[in-house]
């Protein structure tokens, strides 16, 4: 039976997720040629995205080898999955030569831009199936907007891996709990484990409670959940006061959210913070603060090594002069900044940071130098994550090796790419996979504290 629906897939698609060619389920696929070239000339540059253009290259290739004649290729090739899943039907894939159109009256008429030649071919498609419905997916909104003005009927965003629909529901970490927590409890089991205090409650009394989300009252109790099952909880209690005292590299935390902050990318047993919020809001001096407590002071790991998605303008940093770490050096500023502000009050500021940097062995590396690697007992600080797709993500967090923590930064209100979302970026996607996983925490750090004026800004900009 004939597919009823026909997708044409932008470019940004496939950046976004190398695999979506076979999440359409029986429905047919078709890339027009303009997006192969644009995924040719990405592959080769020192991009982020490079990497995913290749994956996409890779399985557009796999799909089409099985052609039987050049012909199969422009009518549409059956798209086939693993074994494991071979008893799901997909329907085909083809490529569709858009350069070889006969621009008409209705068609966009630039021939050298990109997006009008892909809305020509979702156009032309549209024209000539009138039984079919022919849906452009594409990640760019102006482009959206474009393709309906010109009279496209059915233009979509690629939505396949949003595990929320609306950012109110993304998952905070923590939450407060009215008046006392022991007045609200009737039954608890607890035990004395060494220095650390675990109590079982009833489920019923957190329903929706996760794992590592943290909980407190109105008073001084605070805990963290470390175990979820079908009727009971346990929490580790933590004292809030012990939460709010404590210090790594003399600072002290501001808040509760910070505390928690603090506490989880301290604890040796969790390998994944995530600490989203807002700029201003303490995430990096927290994190490297107690980086460099972990690393100085304790010895726990060898190094700290930072990096972050740098913007799409200038992802290639080759054309910045000097080393890998000088040319990453304007890109990870608010390391040095925050560096500076833990330093402010010694004789010799600068020296002190030089210091620092050499003692914790500091290296800022560019996230081509994460691909490829296994990273052994080192603390990853990964900023600007709002700015990385899922996969690229997941390319980043399976490098993580023996004795090494992940700590992941970004602001869902800043993102750069032109193809993400706040609910379709990587940072949205690992706080909601990560959720049930014992190694993981999120804190979402919501007080501004930089100052008043990016209090302000932050709230009413």
């Amino acid at each position: 039976m004939r597919a009823s629906k026909l997708y044409i897939l932008d470019t940004n698609v496939l950046l976004h997720d190398p695999n979506s060619l076979t999440e359409f389920k029986e429905q047919d696929v078709v890339i027009p040629i303009t997006v192969l070239e644009e995924l040719d000339r990405i592959k080769d540059r020192k991009q982020n995205v490079a990497q995913e253009a290749r994956i996409a290259i890779r399985k557009i290739d796999k799909i089409l080898s099985f052609a039987k004649s050049p012909e199969e290729i422009t009518t549409g090739v059956p798209i086939k999955l693993p074994v494991a899943d071979a008893s799901m039907e997909l329907g085909k894939l083809s490529i569709f030569p858009d350069h070889e159109l006969d621009i008409h009256k209705g068609f966009l008429q630039d021939r050298s831009n990109n997006d009008n030649m892909i809305i020509n071919t979702a156009l032309h498609l549209q024209s000539i199936n009138p039984a079919r419905q022919v849906i452009l997916v594409t990640k760019d909104i102006n482009m959206r907007l474009k393709a309906l003005g010109v009279g496209l009927k059915r233009v979509e965003d690629y939505r396949t891996d949003q595990l929320i629909s609306d950012l109110d529901l993304l998952a905070k970490g923590y939450r407060e709990l009215e008046g006392n927590f022991w007045d609200q409890v009737n039954d608890v089991k607890s035990q004395q484990h060494g220095s650390r205090t675990f109590h079982r409650i009833s489920r019923d009394h957190l329903p929706d409670a996760f794992l590592n989300e943290y909980i407190y009252d109105q008073e001084e109790f605070a805990a963290r959940i470390v175990e979820v099952d079908e009727k009971e909880l346990t929490l580790m209690d933590i004292n809030q006061r012990f939460l709010k005292d404590r210090q790594c590299w003399g600072i002290k935390p501001l808040d509760i959210a910070q505390a928690f902050a603090m506490d989880a990318i301290n604890d040796p047993n969790i390998d994944l913070c995530i600490l989203n919020g807002a700029a201003g809001s303490g995430k990096t001096l927290i994190a490297l603060a107690s980086c460099l407590e972990m690393v100085i002071e304790q010895g726990r790991y060898n190094k700290i090594i930072v990096t972050r998605s740098t913007p799409p303008v200038a992802e290639d940093i080759g054309f910045l002069p000097g080393t890998e770490e000088e040319k990453m050096t304007p890109w990870l500023a608010a390391i040095q900044d925050n560096l500076e502000a833990m330093h402010e009050s010694d004789e010799q500021p600068q020296s002190s940071i030089k210091y620092t940097i050499e003692k914790a062995n500091i290296q800022f590396k560019s996230l081509n130098f994460i691909r490829g690697r296994s990273i052994q007992d080192a603390l990853v600080l990964i900023d600007e994550t709002q700015n990385l797709t899922p996969s690229q993500l997941k390319t980043i967090l399976t490098r993580c090796g023996k004795g090494t923590k992940m700590i992941c930064l970004g602001n869902l209100a800043q993102i750069d790419s032109n193809y993400l979302t706040p609910l379709t970026s990587g940072l949205t996607y690992i706080v909601e996979r990560f959720k049930d996983y014992s190694g993981a925490a999120t804190i979402h750090l919501e007080s501004v504290v930089r100052s008043r004026l990016a209090e302000y800004a932050e709230e009413h900009l």
